[in-house]
């Protein structure tokens, strides 16, 4: 049985030597002449706590810490939508070179030459693998890129002299597209989803109006299923004079096989921290590449990269773009990774990366309904493509066990929980994308596990409740966990309230 590492260890400044059992620094004294003048005002009254800990002390709290974690490292992270691949190693070794993390960014650009002709071939890549004509590198993630990508509709058609205030979003979309589309001050339209799970086209062009300013959705959608009439939804919207802004979440299920350009998208994000395998979170940062063509490119971000001769450089023009959404030029490590990755691959291996995506998916959705426990809405029959979202409705509606009881028991499993109760059109939903980089064996077991967790809400329904048991942290109050008061937005306050007798239910 998996049992997950617990340590009720200590924040490292809660160590209470604080003596000179440290590493010494040898070249101290060189600095005793040294003069500093510190205005009194805010000078320290006292030396920092800074507790002074052998090297084995520090590397055992560390190593500690990191067996309460789960990452991608111990085991498979499901999440649907999110495209949580692995990240090769030879990338971090590269991106995390002091060349490049020591650079600064007010620095002349003649002495970043190579990196700004990474920066350029990875554009000339990215504008390919997209069909579009240019790319920014400045919004810092993907909810940023959908916010640029919608600013950018936005002003296009003011400077056409149309007030069009309404995005349509499909109703499957992610909720970042309704809040970005809000954000950039337009009214969201949905648009429902039909029951062979694609965009209703009648329920599409009922929408259309002279007030549209365009469509955002992805392909394939949030249910793993291609939008097969991609083409006929941009002939709609474009006679409307309507835009269609592309969401990349969902890019690595036709990475090489099709172009959203080609489906007839004006506007592309990207997320380079799930298809193109920089990590996410605090592995990161993000990156959210935003794409354009013909004359939308005029509104892109800036600065964009540029080359003239062999010199290359940023090119502040900007007579429509929308400015810039975040300081300097974005994330650049997760640019040198995505460099790093596409240069691996080549253009038969990132089609390959959505081909066993897409294999995965469909090997898994085989195993899994080989019991008949789980059930697979809107046109069950058709093949997935990178993801595919499953319902738990019958087993919560005959057992009493919800979608969280069986997310919370994967954990018991030592397997991290797929995306839950998402989309929102589909009861008790289970949102599964294992990527290409999942061998067999681990679908196998994962598939099995969801099946005998099944079997046992029907036999000990009661010990689901109480899942997890096995892991640092059993299970928490749902009220209590999502309140201000109770949120635990680093380990310091987990500590806080994982000590107390409120917010989390101590072992």
């Amino acid at each position: 049985m998996w049992r997950q590492a617990r340590w009720d260890e200590k924040l490292i400044l809660e160590m209470e030597r604080y003596t000179a059992q440290g590493p010494s620094i040898p070249y101290e004294d060189q600095f005793s002449d040294i003069e500093v003048k510190i205005p009194s005002t805010i000078a320290r009254v006292k030396p920092p706590s800074i507790p002074s800990l052998s090297e084995i002390e520090v590397v055992r709290h560390y190593t500690r810490l990191s067996q309460m974690s789960y990452g991608v490292d111990v085991g498979p992270i499901p999440l649907g939508s999110c495209t949580m691949k692995y990240n090769p190693k030879i990338m971090d070794l590269i991106a995390l070179d002091p060349r490049v993390t020591d650079l600064h960014p007010l620095q002349d650009e003649e002495t970043v030459q190579g990196l700004l002709e990474i920066i350029y071939i990875t554009e000339r890549w990215l504008s390919e693998i997209t069909g579009m004509d240019r790319c920014s590198f400045q919004p810092p993630a993907g909810s940023a890129g959908e916010l640029a990508g919608a600013i950018m509709i936005r002003k296009y058609h003011l400077d056409r002299g149309e007030d069009r205030d309404e995005m349509l979003i499909p109703d499957s979309a992610h909720g970042s597209n309704s809040a970005s589309a809000a954000m950039a001050g337009f009214k969201v339209v949905r648009i429902p989803t039909g029951q062979d799970g694609e965009v209703s086209i009648e329920a599409l062009k009922a929408a259309l109006t002279p007030r549209t300013a365009g469509i955002m959705l992805t392909n394939p959608n949030t249910l793993g299923i291609f939008e097969s009439r991609i083409l006929e939804i941009s002939d709609l919207v474009h006679s409307s004079g309507g835009l269609l802004y592309y969401d990349g979440a969902n890019l690595n299920g036709i990475l090489g096989i099709v172009r959203p350009g080609d489906m007839g998208f004006d506007i592309v994000h990207l997320n380079l921290h799930k298809t193109f395998a920089t990590p996410h979170g605090s592995g990161g940062p993000g990156g959210g590449v935003v794409c354009a063509r013909g004359e939308l490119v005029d509104y892109l971000p800036r600065p964009l990269i540029a080359r003239q001769g062999d010199r290359y450089f940023w090119d502040y023009e900007c007579k429509r773009c929308i400015g810039m959404v975040r300081a300097f030029y974005g994330n650049i490590v997760p640019v040198i990774r995505t460099f790093i990755y596409i240069s691996l691959l080549g253009p038969q291996g990132l089609r390959e990366v959505s081909e066993v995506s897409v294999i995965n998916t469909n090997y898994f959705v085989k195993k899994l309904m080989e019991k008949p426990y789980y059930e697979i809405p809107y046109n069950p029959e058709k093949p997935r493509k990178h993801e595919i979202v499953v319902s738990a409705s019958k087993i919560a509606r005959e057992t009493g066990v919800t979608v969280e009881d069986i997310a919370k028991a994967l954990l018991d499993e030592g397997l991290h929980a797929p995306t839950i109760y998402f989309p929102l059109i589909v009861s008790e939903a289970l949102m599964i994308e294992f990527t290409e980089t999942e061998p067999r064996e681990v679908i196998d077991s994962y598939a099995e596990a969801l099946n005998r967790i099944a079997e046992k809400a029907y036999r000990e329904p009661s010990t689901l409740k109480i899942s997890p048991r096995n892991t640092a942290v059993s299970r928490l109050d749902s009220v209590r966990a999502n309140h201000p008061k109770s949120v635990a937005p680093s380990y310091k306050v987990y500590r806080r309230i994982a000590l107390s007798t409120e917010g989390f239910e101590k072992k």
